[in-house]
């Protein structure tokens, strides 16, 4: 075959799965909230059993249930029947993945589940099938066809299980009002986590760490300040610690480029009006206030609630988060 025919089959296969994808959407998924609704209700934990590629699309299900807010674990159904079904507390709702709704192993887990009193609902492509009438609930994840060359691969019914499970995930954050900080809480090492929930008041340096300088100063003193305390930036506070001024490195080079001498005073390049951040701004906020403008910065004064200096941000500091 020629690749220009490859390229075609490609996007054949694309559009196949995205048309097969808006067929399922124009189905009856009215069943999709009841679920949601006893599932929000409940006071246990989410069963989630499946076998094979079902399985591993179960275990994805899982993560994003959990990440979400809804507490979820996956059960083998092999490994349920020697030992793993000690996992079940009574009333905890099962979710039973199978594309045909015959699968052995799953049909010998119902006796089980349903004496643990749990409700079982089914992500079945049949509905007609063992599992979906000894279902209480089935979401219907019947497809037209795999879109392998042979039609027996299980690919097109899996990113339809899928597309149930996680529309069921997204629904439930919206009964339980999800917000960011909360999935900033589930993800305090991910890079959303991290953009999310990180504060500058995690990563600001302190006025320790930074160099002060009175207007009257020598530019050469400054200079001087500014390389023992190499933070790019030099500030002027008065005796209550609100910030006066501040003069970058930039500023150096500029006066310097312009001629100032290096016994004149800085007053005539200092910024006295800048642009200043609170210590509880996100930091994905506060990479923001320095890129999105016409002029970027790099340096941030910190303030805190009363408005007064307790140190730095740099765009350093946000790269060492690697938000940016």
């Amino acid at each position: 075959m020629k690749k220009d025919n490859y390229s075609n089959l490609v996007e054949s296969i694309i559009l196949n799965v995205g048309r097969q994808i808006t067929e399922l959407s124009q189905k009856d998924n009215s069943n999709l909230v009841t679920v949601a609704e006893l599932i929000l209700k409940s006071k246990g934990k989410v069963i989630v059993c499946g076998l094979g590629k079902s399985g591993l699309i179960g275990q994805k299900i899982v993560a994003t249930l959990c990440s979400t807010g809804t507490q979820s674990v996956f059960l083998h159904a092999a490994d349920a029947l020697h030992g793993d079904i000690g996992i079940y507390k009574k009333n905890d709702p099962t979710i039973l993945i199978s594309k045909s709704g015959n699968t052995e192993e799953l049909i010998r887990l119902i006796p089980i589940i349903k004496s643990m009193n749990s409700k079982i609902i089914s992500i079945v492509g049949n509905k007609n099938s063992f599992i979906a009438h000894n279902s209480d609930f089935i979401l219907d994840a019947s497809i037209t066809e795999e879109i392998d060359s042979l039609g027996i691969v299980p690919t097109t019914s899996t990113v339809a299980s899928l597309v149930i499970g996680d529309t069921l995930a997204a629904i439930l954050m919206k009964m339980r009002d999800f917000k960011k900080n909360d999935f900033a809480k589930n993800h305090p090492a991910g890079e959303l986590g991290k953009q999310l929930g990180l504060r500058v008041s995690d990563v600001f340096h302190p006025l320790s760490e930074i160099a002060f300088f009175k207007p009257s100063d020598s530019l050469f003193h400054v200079t001087s300040l500014m390389t023992k305390y190499p933070l790019g930036a030099s500030f002027c506070l008065d005796n209550k610690n609100s910030i006066l001024g501040i003069i970058t490195d930039g500023d150096i080079r500029k006066s310097i480029n312009n001629g100032l001498n290096p016994n004149d005073s800085v007053k005539s390049i200092i910024n006295f009006n800048p642009i200043t951040i609170n210590e509880s701004t996100s930091l994905i906020e506060a990479m923001k206030i320095m890129e999105d403008r016409a002029s970027q910065i790099s340096i941030l004064p910190v303030v805190d609630k009363d408005n007064k200096c307790i140190g730095l941000l740099r765009l350093h500091d946000l790269f060492q988060t690697k938000l940016v």
